[in-house]
């Protein structure tokens, strides 16, 4: 089944993600389907900037924890874009949520223009697992380091309002044009020359790069760890089961 659409505007590449019955959660479908859309974008000499989005409903619920969302890409890593070397601008446009992955996914991109009812969390720590796709390491980069602690430690919600208040946020507009604000600033990008614009891009990346190899060094023992543990089969099957979790701690 397609579960992702790809089109174009202009020089704009659109991705929008189309699981909605599963709240846009990534499988092995969709991480597929967003490694050929990206593998394409970033091909294509046409198309200088890319939009994505989850659809006019929500944006992304992140990993299905029950089929799980099938193996890292060669080019895109987990979900087909979230290690992705990028050379092209990428703006997210959410509507609704964007929890766990799909708040990785905000990460993964350049920009983010949220609805006003945009809600954001990782709440991972709530199911017993861990954030694997970056949020360990990029969100003490994107948001000052005690709020990202408070983000990844309590699992709590926040609001598009307090996600721009603290910087994660570019733009919060009226709820349903995330997605037209989203394209009117990606055309507002491609309008610039695509060399200096990829050139610009490519040099701020590879200083906030520095120290993603110990990011993801320290994710993968987290990992490690939590896979281990009681905790994390009791929090997924709490989760499924729609129970309350009972922890152990081990």
């Amino acid at each position: 089944m397609d579960v992702v659409d790809v089109s174009a505007r202009g020089r704009v590449t659109i991705v929008t993600i189309t699981r909605e019955a599963k709240r846009n959660a990534v499988n092995a479908d969709v991480t597929a389907g967003l490694d050929a859309a990206f593998n394409d974008f970033e091909d294509d000499p046409d198309q200088w900037v890319a939009v994505l989005t989850g659809g006019p409903e929500l944006f992304c619920a992140g990993t299905d924890l029950r089929d799980g969302p099938g193996r890292p890409t060669e080019r895109g890593g987990e979900y087909g874009l979230i290690r992705r070397r990028r050379t092209k601008p990428l703006i997210a446009a959410v509507e609704g949520l964007a929890f766990g992955g799909g708040f990785e996914l905000c990460m993964a991109s350049d920009m983010v223009v949220a609805a006003v009812d945009a809600r954001f969390a990782l709440p991972e720590v709530k199911r017993g697992v861990i954030a694997n796709s970056g949020a360990l390491f990029r969100t003490a980069r994107l948001v000052p380091p005690n709020v990202a602690k408070e983000l990844l430690l309590t699992g709590a919600e926040i609001s598009a309002a307090r996600a721009a208040e603290i910087g994660f946020v570019n733009r919060v507009v009226p709820k349903g044009s995330a997605l037209e604000e989203a394209v009117a600033l990606a055309e507002q990008v491609a309008a610039n020359a695509p060399v200096s614009v990829q050139q610009t891009l490519q040099a701020v990346d590879a200083v906030l790069a520095g120290t993603d190899d110990a990011g993801w060094s320290a994710t993968a023992r987290g990992v490690a760890a939590v896979m281990a543990s009681d905790d994390m089969k009791e929090g997924v099957a709490a989760f499924l089961e729609k129970r309350d979790p009972e922890w152990i701690g081990r």
